[in-house]
């Protein structure tokens, strides 16, 4: 049978298994239940097993039934500090939310490593298993990496590849991917506008930063509109702004923070240089100070051609080529599996799963407390994570 034929005959207990972890969400780091969940479900096979140190981590290696290179597979485990309103019968009542699929992400990869398993002795080579908490801004695939999960199997992966959801967009089964960006890097940016403080009825005893810290906001927007080339675009968004504390008192200073992603390193350092450039120009121009905290967050999720393309050519054989798309452009997201793909060549896949009967263009999208996804498709991502490995160590072995 097909490793989608075997998917599908396992599907039942794929919804079970995302469907608990679903109603037991946990944050960051340290995920102890998911992580025992995790080991259970892949409790029987032939597989090395080693919990993380820093975080609950769990690296799964495969060994196959011939030698050969290795294929890393990655499936995130953490859920999102939001109350879920989804009204589902099996909905966190926690507070927190598997408002980004990561539920799925989770049970696909121990699908696959269940229809890996079954077929070991057709491996040449070793599949490693990368279960990781922390990908919701805590940096965890940098965590795994520093403790070693490149180096878990008896060679470092020749590729890897991971596979995210969408509730919204795409529709359900539809995969999708794309050669080169594939999601933008991202950082954070504390601006704080110093000034000198007065009374209200006399701003010319004062230096306001109010106004001063407005001006930047307006003048960033314009910075990225007549700078930055279109071609090689970049978003700047300023959500939070903070300063004062009655109507006729002007405070000392005011901060305003930024998030930036771009998907090149030209345009990174272009808009890092014209933020501080623009920032200390105003202050300047208004006899202000002004104190900037860069800090970069993620790199480019930065897809192989080669492998996109494998990746490509591998989803259509295994689900059907009406279930693969090119994506035209990149996402404007960040992703921490974007750590990996600097140190491995590989490639990151896309996956519609909107709910049965929702219009993709109006269901909400992942992060919203309403977001649903349709676990339908668990069967087939699992079908995708297991022949991704078993036909790269093929390629690699003929």
């Amino acid at each position: 049978m097909t490793t989608r034929a075997d998917a599908t005959q396992m599907l039942d207990e794929l919804q079970r298994f995302r469907r608990d972890l679903h109603a037991h969400p946990e944050l960051g780091l340290q995920l102890p239940r998911t992580q025992e969940k995790v080991a259970d479900f892949l409790g029987g096979l032939p597989l090395e097993m080693t919990p993380g140190k820093q975080l609950t981590s769990l690296t799964a290696v495969l060994h196959g039934g011939r030698p050969g290179p290795t294929v890393l597979l990655r499936g995130d485990m953490d859920a999102l500090p939001v109350a879920e309103r989804t009204g589902l019968d099996f909905a966190s009542a926690t507070g927190d939310m598997h408002a980004c699929g990561h539920d799925l992400h989770t049970t696909m990869l121990a699908g696959a490593a269940h229809l890996l398993s079954a077929r070991r002795d057709q491996l040449a080579g070793d599949v490693v298993f990368m279960f990781q908490p922390g990908e919701e801004g805590y940096d965890g695939a940098r965590l795994m990496v520093e403790e070693g999960v490149l180096e878990a199997s008896s060679s470092r992966p020749i590729a890897a590849y991971g596979l995210h959801v969408m509730s919204a967009a795409v529709p359900a089964g539809q995969f999708g991917t794309r050669a080169g960006a594939m999601l933008s890097a991202s950082d954070a940016v504390k601006v704080t506008v110093r000034g000198h403080g007065g009374h209200g009825s006399m701003p010319h005893h004062a230096v306001d930063p109010v106004p001063i810290a407005c001006e930047m906001v307006l003048a960033l927007q314009s910075m990225i509109t007549r700078r930055i080339d279109i071609g090689d675009p970049a978003v700047l968004t300023v959500g939070s702004i903070h300063g004062g504390t009655q109507n006729n008192v002007i405070p000392e200073d005011v901060t305003f923070e930024v998030t930036v992603r771009t998907f090149s390193g030209a345009t990174h350092e272009a808009v890092r240089d014209g933020l501080f450039r623009v920032c200390r120009g105003i202050a300047a121009a208004h006899g202000a100070d002004v104190d900037i905290d860069w800090q970069d967050l993620y790199p480019v999720t930065m897809n192989n051609a080669a492998e996109a393309e494998f990746a490509a050519t591998a989803v259509a054989e295994a689900v059907g080529e009406e279930n693969f798309a090119w994506w035209p452009r990149p996402l404007s997201g960040s992703e921490d599996f974007s750590r990996v793909l600097d140190e491995v060549p590989g490639a990151f896949l896309m996956l519609g799963a909107t709910p049965a009967g929702a219009d993709p263009e109006k269901a909400p999208n992942n992060h919203s407390a309403y977001a649903a996804f349709d676990d339908s498709v668990l069967g087939d991502g699992a079908a995708v994570y297991a022949e991704l490995a078993l036909r790269r160590l093929a390629a690699a072995s003929a």
